[in-house]
């Protein structure tokens, strides 16, 4: 195997620390007869570790060895997968170091462990040619990144030629991408305690989709607009959704992602403590053959608070514009984004000589978004038909319309009056007694 993994040449940065280099420097020992045979069991079973934790992560199924090297190639981000990404088969003589790799891969896809395993006492190679999770359907993992890298494995596995082998994954790459960005859905800003890249895919993601959502018609429409212009490289607005807590305003944000997935679209969750860093990652993100919504939930700001100055660069864009990939969708309860104060208001006793300019300059952010769109609470009869619509989407409540209704109004007023979310809230208790 080291024989192979040493004749890499675009797929040469996978990392000495990956399951692949490890295990190719065991064989390497193998061959030569330089090791410690309980010694070397123990780092091989080391590896199939690594691979299994891997396995769970992402829930691969099969032929785990077949999945981890589709992974590799999914994942490693080149100048050549970077190309391919883009314009998918790529000409020219890096077409010739390409087929070169790929051919290492094919073969590494039926390297024979068998020597390995008989001298070693070891039987762990052959489980995972067959391998099949315990529990698979209960557990959480990563389904945008398992489907995708499990399909190249299978056409990986069927492909002969190099031309085949080439064609298998530089449409893979046009197809999905590559690297974090490609096989992700949505990322959130590393802390400043932990190390490694600036974004960390969200490996969970919510499946809600805009139908589950009941009402708002018109909001959604004007959503879908500015997202479907955007998706197809047309000029679009950044958006602002403001209105009462729990009428559905962040769940509209999160369908729209589920929509347009499959189409490009990709979400970055910033906090406000964290705006310091749009700057990092609109760089990270302004070449990528992505679109980016920068996703910022429940944002308002204090009358002491100065973040929002930076905000407000960010989307007006300085020498640098922001990128055409880019927008920010936000969230609030309150339209102008910062709190206001009758003071505001008032001129007198101030010792700002330029008190309105200073007024104005605070409710301007709002002005950034181009789009901006209401959610209110929903009156009473819009209540009952949000509660009814959601009971019979569960089967596990039988009861009457009526008797819906009428537990529904205890309900509301013990737990803060009608919305969406109190709705669902009283949907999920009715579900939870039933079963």
């Amino acid at each position: 195997m080291y024989k192979l993994t040493s004749k890499l040449i675009i797929y040469r940065n996978l990392g000495e620390d990956s399951i692949l280099f490890r295990l190719s420097d065991i064989c390497r020992r193998f061959d030569e007869g330089d090791f410690d045979a309980e010694v070397l069991a123990q780092e091989v079973l080391d590896e199939i570790h690594k691979l299994l934790d891997l396995a769970t992560t992402y829930g691969f199924n099969d032929n785990l060895w077949h999945n981890y090297l589709a992974y590799l190639l999914a994942m490693t981000e080149t100048p050549f997968t970077l190309v391919s990404e883009k314009t998918g088969a790529v000409d020219g003589s890096v077409t010739a170091f390409a087929k070169n790799d790929l051919r290492i891969f094919k073969q590494l896809f039926d390297y024979d462990f068998s020597e390995l395993e008989a001298d070693l006492g070891l039987n762990c190679f052959s489980v995972i040619e067959n391998y099949h999770a315990v529990g698979k359907k209960e557990t959480i993992y990563n389904k945008s990144v398992s489907e995708k890298v499990q399909e190249l494995s299978r056409n990986f596995e069927q492909a002969e030629t190099d031309e085949e082998l080439l064609k298998t994954v530089t449409d893979f790459y046009a197809a999905y991408g590559v690297g974090k960005f490609g096989l992700n859905k949505a990322f959130r800003v590393a802390e400043e305690n932990e190390t490694g890249d600036l974004l960390i895919p969200i490996t969970n993601c919510s499946e809600v989709a805009l139908e589950d959502l009941v009402g708002y018609e018109t909001q959604k429409e004007q959503l879908i607009a500015n997202t479907e212009a955007f998706v197809e490289g047309r000029r679009a607005n950044n958006v602002l959704l403001y209105g009462d807590a729990g009428t559905g305003k962040s769940t509209s944000i999160k369908a729209i992602l589920n929509r347009y997935y499959d189409r490009g679209l990709r979400m970055i969750e910033v906090y406000k403590h964290q705006f310091k860093d749009l700057a990092r990652i609109i760089n990270q993100i302004k070449t990528r053959n992505y679109r980016f919504i920068i996703f910022m939930d429940d944002l308002s700001f204090e009358e002491f608070e100065i973040e929002y100055k930076y905000l407000k660069a960010v989307i007006e864009g300085g020498l640098e514009p922001k990128p055409e990939n880019v927008l920010i969708y936000a969230t609030s309860n309150r339209r102008h984004l910062i709190r206001e104060t009758w003071s505001d208001r008032a001129d007198a006793d101030s010792e700002d000589i330029h008190r309105n300019d200073t007024v104005e300059e605070k409710l301007s952010l709002s002005a950034r978004f181009g789009v901006t769109i209401g959610y209110f609470k929903p009156r009473p009869n819009e209540f009952y038909d949000i509660v009814l619509n959601l009971a019979h989407r569960d089967p596990s409540i039988t009861l009457s319309d009526d008797e819906l209704k009428r537990r529904a109004q205890i309900w509301e007023v013990r737990h803060g009056g009608y919305s969406g979310r109190t709705a669902q809230q009283f949907i999920d208790s009715l579900s939870g007694e039933e079963e």
